[in-house]
């Protein structure tokens, strides 16, 4: 294969061309992309990224029955991991008949950073925060007035000389973005603020900084939402798979301190929680990305990382909470102009940025739960693998009366590669 330049400027046809003149494919290319591209749509997706050749479907699924601050939802998930939204689905139906979701938003700020080198003495810069602070919310007055109607714009501005790196200094601005996502928002301002800056330091005759970068800050730790359910033990029955409920509670209660103290266990027990997050933050075209970087952050807050859930079991009563960062919007970006994220808004009653972040908690603590609990008594493996059953069948290109025989003989089975190929090798 050969360097190309100009790559993005080829049609798609020439895109597709070219990498099938370069790389070896069983398939035929054109046709493959071609396939899977939207007779009404295409060109409102090409849009959306860059050397768009098709599009990639992942399941748009829904999970009933999610009770939360005594309001009922059906939760939009996009998700390709079979067991995710069943999980998600029972847990919600659960928790439906036993109080629901209960949630609190701590706060919604975010954060954007400007940063400077400036040899001078730190406690000449020091003095000038607050002015810098009213001339610069000035000077970008003009980006902040129509969030400020809304009750959003800049809340505050610190000046952090960092003490690892002599001269550097960290202009930290504080956001409230409403029911914006707020990173193009805050991107704007930060890139607005740099000629301001320079003009300030030379007003108050200050040796003139150099401007590093501006960029906000996907660390969101004052941007939190809590999410609990809680019941009598002896309510946990459909959940103990055999198992008296206080010794389910003993053991859940366990396997969750496991993740508390335990690293390894936590990076995993963690990636239960954002099944659900990331699902629901795809169908509503946020950026899982960011959220999954801002809660990996917190994770890791005391200086070790750790669970995001945590659970308690006292006087016969069952208690399991998380707290969350969760930068997200419901204006804006893909939320309103994919169609499916826009429909997926609409599945939830059109929530604000705060009804979101409940509604996205708790589809983190119901598949975390679900996760734990099939942990301490069936393992993992034997619901999970009794879904993936049909993903088996379909990579074995297996007939209809395949698949209907499979499932029958499967129920009470143990499911593997193996054990699916085996069973058409000697049925079929």
């Amino acid at each position: 294969m050969r360097v190309i330049k100009g790559f993005s400027k080829l049609s798609r046809d020439e895109k597709i061309n070219y990498i099938s003149s370069n790389i070896e494919s069983t398939t035929n290319l054109a046709s493959t992309m071609a396939e899977y591209r939207h007779d009404g749509r295409q060109d409102l997706f090409d849009d959306f990224s860059e050397n768009t050749l098709s599009n990639y479907y992942l399941p748009f699924g829904v999970a009933p029955n999610f009770l939360i601050d005594g309001k009922l939802y059906v939760v939009p998930m996009v998700i390709e991991e079979s067991s995710v939204v069943a999980a998600a689905s029972r847990a919600a139906s659960f928790w439906a008949t036993n109080g629901g979701f209960k949630t609190t938003i701590h706060n919604t700020l975010k954060v954007g950073h400007i940063w400077l080198e400036w040899l001078g003495q730190p406690s000449k810069l020091i003095k000038f925060q607050e002015q810098l602070f009213n001339y610069l919310t000035a000077a970008v007055n003009n980006i902040t007035i129509s969030m400020q109607k809304r009750g959003g714009g800049i809340i505050q501005m610190q000046l952090l000389p960092q003490k690892q790196m002599k001269g550097i200094y960290q202009l930290q601005i504080t956001f409230n973005t409403v029911d914006s996502m707020g990173a193009n928002f805050i991107n704007s301002c930060l890139e607005a603020m740099k000629q301001p800056i320079m003009t300030f330091f030379t007003q108050k005759k200050l040796e003139k900084p150099e401007i590093i970068m501006a960029i906000l800050s996907n660390h969101t730790p004052d941007c939190l939402v809590s999410c609990s359910v809680d019941c009598p033990i002896d309510k946990l029955t459909p959940y103990a798979g055999g198992l008296e409920p206080s010794d389910f509670a003993k053991r859940f209660k366990t396997a969750v301190d496991i993740a508390i103290h335990n690293s390894h266990r936590a990076v995993t027990h963690n990636k239960g929680i954002y099944n659900g997050i990331d699902a629901v933050v795809l169908a509503t075209g946020n950026d899982f990305r960011a959220v999954e970087a801002a809660g990996h952050a917190y994770a890791a807050r005391n200086g070790k990382y750790s669970s995001l859930s945590e659970c308690s079991v006292s006087n016969k009563h069952f208690t399991f909470s998380l707290t969350v960062p969760l930068a997200l919007g419901t204006v804006g970006g893909l939320t309103n102009l994919h169609p499916l994220a826009s429909k997926a808004m609409e599945i939830l009653q059109k929530p604000s940025a705060k009804e979101l972040m409940s509604i996205t908690a708790a589809a983190g603590l119901a598949n975390n739960f679900g996760a734990v609990s099939s942990l301490v008594t069936t393992g993992i493996q034997k619901g999970h693998m009794k879904l993936h059953l049909s993903n088996i069948l379909n990579s074995m290109n297996a007939t209809e009366k395949q698949k209907t025989k499979a499932q029958l003989y499967f129920k009470d089975r143990i499911v593997s590669q193996k054990a699916v190929r085996d069973f058409l090798e000697k049925e079929f």
